[in-house]
């Protein structure tokens, strides 16, 4: 007798990542209105940036070709948010930008106020992310958490 799990004719890791990738969309439409962040929350946001919808100036994506992080803390505008992507505007290096993410782009979510973080496997590209440096956009600052909720589904090929 075999220990093998057949493989799965319903898609459980896409409807997982779907879900969670919501629970991004729910928090940023949460305070889109008020344009502030209640308390010391902020959030990094990870994505690739060659994802089919992602909008964002040409100099940013030379600079990160595959994957970036953006912080949104103090400095940030136009925070627009719809059912399947978000749009915001950031400074980069004194440049006001504006950056539209689906988010279906996005590989991590992190709020280190409560160390509340959330990983998600890209849609294309290989099982981990390349390193890459953070987009360093005006207004962030550093801090390491512990709750990470990572969903690694596996498909059997």
């Amino acid at each position: 007798m075999s220990d093998a799990l057949p493989d799965s004719l319903i898609p459980y890791d896409e409807i997982v990542q779907e879900a969670l990738r919501a629970v991004v969309g729910r928090v940023l439409g949460s305070i889109a209105g008020s344009g502030d962040l209640p308390g010391a929350h902020h959030f990094y946001i990870t994505f690739k940036t060659q994802v089919p919808g992602v909008e964002i100036p040409k100099r940013l994506i030379e600079r990160f070709p595959d994957e970036m992080t953006i912080v949104l803390q103090n400095k940030f505008w136009d925070l627009k948010v719809d059912d399947t992507r978000f749009s915001v505007g950031l400074s980069f290096n004194q440049v006001p930008s504006k950056l539209v993410i689906p988010y279906a782009a996005i590989t991590g979510f992190h709020d280190p106020a409560v160390n509340f973080e959330l990983r998600f496997q890209a849609n294309d590209g290989p099982d981990e992310p390349e390193p890459h440096d953070e987009a360093e956009n005006d207004g962030g600052a550093g801090d390491d958490g512990s709750n990470v909720v990572s969903v690694d589904f596996k498909r059997k090929k």
